[in-house]
């Protein structure tokens, strides 16, 4: 246990800026939608900020872009994130100072989550270890209605 805390905390002293644990609110400005994800799409890891009772709830995560619609992933882990967004779907994506209002809708057909571990696997270098979309926590975001 020990070594798994000295390990922990050298991470966390490195800076990875991708393990996500949680944080308050994002900061930045509120911008509108753009008509094409394709940069924010690229970015390697974004901020997605959940509602949770105790107020806003942020995370760093990977991301991917299919067809045009960006997707976040937490593999088989019910994480904090995904319980808000089960209560509330409203999210906040943060890149670069820019906060972009979207709803989070889970991903459950088989053929989508295809091209999602495809993309997943051209941009990170891995697929995702539970590739069972029955299973697992896909998020698509898209405009808030």
């Amino acid at each position: 246990m020990k070594s798994l805390t000295s390990l922990l905390l050298l991470v966390v002293l490195a800076g990875c800026e991708y393990l996500p644990f949680g944080q308050g609110p994002l900061e930045g400005q509120v911008v509108a939608l753009p008509e094409n994800w394709g940069q924010v799409g690229q970015v390697d890891i974004i901020q997605l900020e959940t509602n949770s009772a105790d107020g806003p709830y942020s995370v760093n995560l990977w991301i991917a872009n299919i067809e045009g619609t960006l997707h976040v992933f937490a593999g088989d882990n019910v994480a904090a994130w995904v319980e808000h967004i089960q209560a509330d779907p409203n999210v906040r994506l943060g890149v670069d100072g820019s906060i972009y209002e979207l709803m989070a809708t889970q991903e459950t057909d088989a053929a989508q989550f295809e091209k999602f571990a495809q993309a997943w696997e051209a941009k990170y270098g891995n697929r995702p270890r539970n590739e069972n979309v029955d299973e697992t926590y896909l998020y698509r975001l898209t405009a808030r209605q």
